[in-house]
């Protein structure tokens, strides 16, 4: 993917990074950034730079005290990404397609922040050739992203995501699951206990010709992506209403399952606008 093309957003993080390198993120390291940590002597910390004359000559022992700072530090940030048999449905465009372009918005957000990232593909299992540990290299990343275009998963389920939480670093990091989430709620309840050291953004990818596209009156055929078998149906406004009634609880549902984890879904139907998912960090993720 070229990223002249690939549209990035602002993300932050609601809690102080664990990590020893620089970044752009509030940390619980010593070193040398902004945020005011307390005083100690020269002696167990000899950095004359940060002496504090105001507080050496208030120490009732006569030690000369240095200021102490944490300084700024990166986080992992990585995309969690279903690449099963229903993310080749097609509405407006192809659900994989959207995918891919989500998934490169936050490989090069995460460029822009000085942070690192990682790739996790899945279907029934987590797939090798989609997997890419944390890096810097963007470039790698949105290769192995447009790699995606050549998928034929027909067939495939979703279990691998039961996998992926091995994948994932030791200190907390920002995790992008991208999916329809068009699994069994136990699974999904079941793979958010296995992130629980990690935030999670559940993107919720939707499109309007699953539920509220459908025909009013007549034949149509239905085709499950997990199995590849088809249906026909007779539609009528009632089952045109069940459908999309079904829908509505679904959504529902989903809300307060991730709302349990305090990880709140973002929903997209057709386009993905990195504004808004720079709102969303902006609503929910704020320190």
């Amino acid at each position: 993917m070229n990223p002249a093309y690939v549209k990035p957003f602002a993300y932050q993080i609601p809690w102080k990074s664990a990590s020893v390198h620089s970044g752009d993120h509030l940390g619980i390291q010593r070193g040398l950034g902004f945020e005011y940590k307390g005083n100690t002597s020269l002696v167990d910390y000899p950095d004359l730079r940060r002496m504090d004359l105001r507080q050496t000559l208030r120490d009732p022992y006569e030690q000369v005290q240095v200021r102490l700072f944490n300084h700024d530090s990166i986080t992992p940030v990585y995309a969690i990404c279903d690449l099963s048999s229903s993310m080749l449905f097609k509405g407006g465009r192809r659900k994989i397609e959207l995918v891919m372009e989500i998934a490169a918005s936050v490989a090069c957000s995460v460029s822009d922040e000085n942070d690192i990232f990682g790739l996790i593909g899945y279907d029934q299992h987590v797939l090798d050739d989609y997997v890419l540990p944390l890096s810097y290299q963007v470039h790698e990343a949105l290769e192995r992203i447009g790699s995606f275009s050549q998928l034929n998963s027909w067939g495939k389920g979703s279990a691998g995501v039961l996998e992926a939480a091995q994948y994932l670093s030791q200190n907390k990091g920002l995790v992008f699951w991208i999916s329809d989430f068009h699994m069994p709620l136990a699974m999904i309840e079941q793979a958010m206990n296995m992130f629980s050291q990690h935030q999670v953004i559940p993107v919720v990818l939707w499109q309007e010709q699953e539920f509220n596209k459908l025909p009013r009156f007549g034949l149509g055929t239905m085709i499950d992506p997990e199995t590849g078998r088809d249906r026909t149906i007779f539609f009528r406004e009632s089952i045109r209403t069940k459908f999309v009634e079904a829908f509505a609880q679904r959504r529902l549902a989903l809300e307060d399952l991730f709302l349990a984890f305090e990880s709140p879904p973002h929903f997209i139907s057709g386009e993905f606008h990195p504004d808004a998912m720079t709102q969303y960090f902006e609503k929910y993720m704020t320190a």
